[in-house]
């Protein structure tokens, strides 16, 4: 009973300071807050111009070019933002303080001077130490700086969670820039030196940069979250704007670098090649598929998830599913139906990180609990193995390179491909927002199937089951050769102790 009355005490007061603390920092209301939206396409800018023969050539078609490779995705966006005559907005789950962020920040902020709209929704998880600069960056003119889902306690914000878990366990997961109402790159990107390749640690990740009918649809998409309930003006929960010349100077600095140089470098052939049309863009049909920001707040229908929409395309598979998912915890019902495709005779490959790739051992631990399931239906799991940060563009598909898998995409029956944020995981599932293109693209689908079929064996672990029906690894060797290991490759003890204690929480709707 002592024990009892104890735990008693402890939940009052657990609850009497999270009533306070929620007291002290309120949500501000955001219910009388205007309504804006995006401004019209400007097809009198550089961009609008450079693309208005060949749009008007492929009525109700997008031009679409996937950036595999890092640098190329970081020169995009930063070409994209110079060449921005009239409005940017740009929407990312993650934006670090480092070489890439900075750099950046500075084409927005620049782009602000010029007089451009800059309109950035950041999700308040993935922004570490930024309040101050953000705070300088939002008090500039035409500069406007959202967060989805802020912590109202800045410091520490973990808090944050303890007083206000439900909500602030919701993130925003999209990714996408929109620059003049006429181009468009969305993808599996953050903003961050390890998203483009700077560094010895990077990614392997995917982005398509579109222009064309998909763009509108796009800049709509931003609209509905920037107004959304669950977005708050920086300025009401951030104080302490300071000195833009600070910012100014140290990005000055930044920018004479070897480093940024070499960068900068490459943002202006790209420029070059953007205004001179030498841009060679895929004309063909790409949807739009996103959750309503709703999802946000957790009362979005189930028309309103971006699964539902996923889940039809998955429903009319006919022959084949090649799949690439960074952190791929199935459930059971994803089990079910990826183990229902195989059955039927379609086939079914799934890349993802080995144990020793992943940034996110959870998301591991809800892995392996599927992965036997799995390969007993015939469904084909490979797993990244380590590798060093080397350049693979006769490895992966469309040139994309890295040591560690971040991308999500999949290719359906050599026909369709998916570029975007959704993980297969019940947090992109169930809790985050997400977003990506669906496009009609028989030339990216090869290249993802051949992948699998050439490439992808040589740079992972096939897991498989032997005929005692145990987990066994295959490694295939450059010579040709296999090597069969019967424990996961890389665990230690720990780890393995670690996996088999998480796979029995009840944590996977965190995942």
């Amino acid at each position: 009973m002592q024990i009892l009355k104890w735990l008693l005490l402890a939940v009052l007061v657990a609850g009497a300071a999270i009533l306070i603390l929620r007291l002290v920092f309120p949500l501000p209301d955001v219910s009388a807050r205007p309504h804006e939206i995006a401004l019209p396409p400007d097809a009198q800018g550089r961009i609008g111009r450079a693309f208005a023969d060949r749009i008007a050539a492929h009525p109700g078609q997008t031009g679409v070019v996937a950036l595999g490779n890092g640098h190329d995705a970081l020169a995009s966006r930063l070409t994209l933002a110079d060449l921005a005559e009239t409005s940017i907005d740009a929407q990312y789950y993650i934006w670090h303080d480092d070489t890439s962020g900075l750099l950046l920040l500075d084409a927005l902020h620049r782009a602000a001077q010029r007089g451009v709209r800059v309109r950035l929704l950041l999700d308040d998880n993935g922004i570490p130490g930024l309040d101050p600069l953000l705070a300088t960056l939002n008090a500039q003119e035409n500069f406007q700086i959202r967060l989805f889902n802020p912590s109202t306690v800045r410091s520490p914000k973990y808090l944050g969670y303890a007083i206000d878990f439900f909500r602030m366990n919701r993130r925003m997961h999209n990714k996408s820039m929109i620059v003049d109402g006429s181009a468009a790159i969305i993808g599996g990107r953050n903003i961050g030196d390890e998203y483009f390749q700077i560094g010895n640690a990077f990614y392997l990740d995917m982005d398509a940069v579109a222009v064309g009918q998909v763009v509108p649809e796009t800049s709509a998409v931003f609209d509905a979250y920037w107004n959304a309930a669950s977005v708050i003006e920086l300025e009401r929960v951030v104080g302490g704007a300071g000195d833009i010349a600070a910012f100014e100077a140290r990005t000055a600095a930044l920018r004479e670098t070897g480093e940024a140089r070499e960068l900068l470098g490459v943002v202006e052939s790209s420029a070059r090649a953007a205004v001179e049309g030498r841009v060679a863009h895929e004309w063909t049909h790409v949807q739009l598929v996103a959750d309503d920001p709703a999802k946000g707040q957790g009362i979005a229908t189930e028309d309103q998830l971006m699964i539902s929409r996923l889940a039809q395309i998955l429903g009319g598979i006919e022959t084949r599913l090649d799949l690439v998912s960074a952190y791929f915890v199935p459930s059971r019902r994803g089990t079910d139906v990826f183990s229902d495709l195989a059955r039927k005779g379609i086939e079914v490959n799934i890349l993802t990180n080995a144990l020793n790739t992943t940034d996110v051992l959870l998301v591991h631990a809800g892995y392996t609990k599927y992965r036997r399931d799995l390969l007993q239906a015939g469904v084909k799991l490979y797993e990244l193995k380590l590798r060093g940060a080397q350049s693979d563009k006769q490895i992966f598909p469309m040139g994309i390179s890295g040591a560690s898998l971040h991308a999500k995409t999949f290719a359906v029956d050599h026909r369709r491909v998916f570029i975007g944020s959704f993980n297969f995981d019940p947090r992109s599932v169930d809790l985050n927002c997400e977003m990506g293109f669906l496009i009609d693209s028989p030339i990216m689908a090869a290249q993802v199937s051949t992948a699998f079929d050439d490439t992808i064996p040589l740079v992972s672990y096939q897991p498989a089951l032997t005929p005692e029906a145990n987990m066994a690894w295959v490694e295939t060797l450059p010579e040709g050769l296999t090597e069969i290991y019967q424990q996961e490759p890389g665990a230690t003890w720990l780890q393995q102790i670690a996996i088999a204690v998480i796979g029995i929480l009840p944590v996977e709707w965190l995942l």
